[in-house]
């Protein structure tokens, strides 16, 4: 049962109904102040649900001193939202919601039902009763003094209060409502905005051959091991899976490297990646296998037989080796081994699972406030930070969500 909390007299509003928008209300809401949540949407937490549908992954389990690495260059930020809402937290919050959770094979935290529907519905319930109101299909569209402008269905609506949380999103899946469109109102009013870049992306190769696109687009590579190092001498290596598109690669261990290569092609027009299609084995085991005699037998039935090579992975091996290769075997061995694969752009950002940049840290206090803008506070994947999959992004952005309430409160003097 949740306590009943005296109103405060101060009034907030939040802008954006995702994850780091409805924790900054629950914040500020418990502690009496009357929460007004705006969202250009007809409903909030429209991401969070579709996260969910393969099984919402809330958080990890992994120790918080290694959770905290996973934000790159923004540790330093990122950090200390997690030292009051790190993944042992977020599993108690869910908890007293009513949704118990599990820890995955891989060390992903899940709620035990899997999905996130309960959960949103659980912890809507429990904002209304604290007082939030919610205004959906309401636009933010502008902001003169301390006047907030939005356009509905029902024409322009302005609200004014004594503080403003902005949880707007980035700039990936556009349909959900995360479409970046706040980019230049915030510009306007001198906060600086790093610009939006895909992140946890899928890439374009060279170019596929229509002969490997038609017959292998949507199929995995499974159990192989990718690695990359740029030219700053930083290194990627992973073993998992990934798919192969009409254009490119994507999937979990393309998308662990994304950032890396994402940030090389902008620099260098192209970055090339190595795929071990046999991590298991090693090099010389490898160059034994290859060059073993083969009789009669054909070599596409020699690798299948001794090194178990078909399907996606002899596909691939054709695709790119030239015929020297394959009648070479250490040269086919060394490529079965690190078998280059160059990329030369980012999948569209509206395709990304998350985005990188947004507004600039040089502008926000450690509370999160806005320094162009006093009273107002921004939270979440509009924040110029970058997480990969595997709960950490949601995490944080919730713990952003709750450091700007906090941040709220403080300069309210609650």
């Amino acid at each position: 049962m949740q306590k009943e909390v005296k109103p405060t007299g101060k009034t907030a509003l939040v802008i954006g109904g995702g994850p780091a928008g409805l924790m900054a209300a629950e914040v500020l809401a418990q502690a009496g102040v009357a929460v007004q949540l705006f969202d250009a949407m007809p409903s909030v937490g429209r991401k969070f649900l579709l996260a969910g549908k393969g099984g919402l992954n809330l958080t990890h389990s992994e120790p918080a001193e290694l959770f905290a690495t996973r934000f790159g260059t923004r540790q330093a930020q990122v950090g200390p939202w997690l030292q009051d809402l790190g993944a042992a937290q977020l599993r108690d919050w869910a908890k007293e919601l009513g949704v118990d959770t599990f820890v995955g094979s891989s060390g992903r935290v899940f709620p035990t039902d899997m999905k996130s529907a309960p959960l949103l519905r659980a912890w809507l319930h429990r904002l209304r009763v604290a007082g939030v109101q919610f205004h959906m299909r309401h636009r933010w569209v502008g902001l003169e003094a301390n006047t907030w402008r939005f356009d509905t269905p029902k024409g322009p609506v302005q609200a004014t209060a004594d503080a403003v949380v902005l949880a707007l999103g980035g700039g990936s899946w556009a349909r959900l409502g995360s479409d970046g469109a706040w980019v230049p109102l915030l510009q306007a009013a001198g906060v600086p905005v790093v610009p939006l870049l895909p992140a946890n992306c899928g890439f374009d190769v060279a170019g596929w051959t229509e002969h490997f696109s038609s017959r292998f687009a949507g199929q995995p590579f499974k159990t192989v091991a990718l690695s990359f190092t740029n030219a700053a001498g930083e290194s990627f290596r992973r073993q998992g899976e990934f798919v192969a598109t009409a254009s490119g690669i994507e999937g979990s261990l393309v998308y662990a490297a994304s950032a890396l290569v994402r940030d090389e092609i902008a620099l260098n027009g192209s970055a090339t990646v190595y795929l071990d299609l046999l991590p298991a084995l090693s090099a010389e085991r490898v160059l034994a296998e290859v060059a073993h005699p083969r009789g009669t037998r054909s070599l596409s039935s020699h690798l299948k037989s001794r090194l178990g090579l078909e399907g996606i992975k002899a596909g691939i091996l054709h695709e790119l080796l030239d015929k020297a290769s394959f009648q070479n075997p250490a040269a086919l061995a060394a490529a079965i081994k690190s078998l280059p694969i160059r990329l030369v752009a980012t999948r569209p950002i509206d395709e990304a699972i998350s985005s990188a940049g947004g507004v600039a840290f040089e502008a926000l206090n450690a509370d999160l406030m806005l320094e162009p803008l006093p009273g107002v506070f921004a939270a979440g994947e509009m924040l110029d930070w970058e997480a990969p999959t595997g709960g950490y992004l949601l995490t944080a952005s919730m713990a952003s969500g709750q450091r700007a309430g906090q941040g709220v409160l403080r300069f309210l003097g609650l």
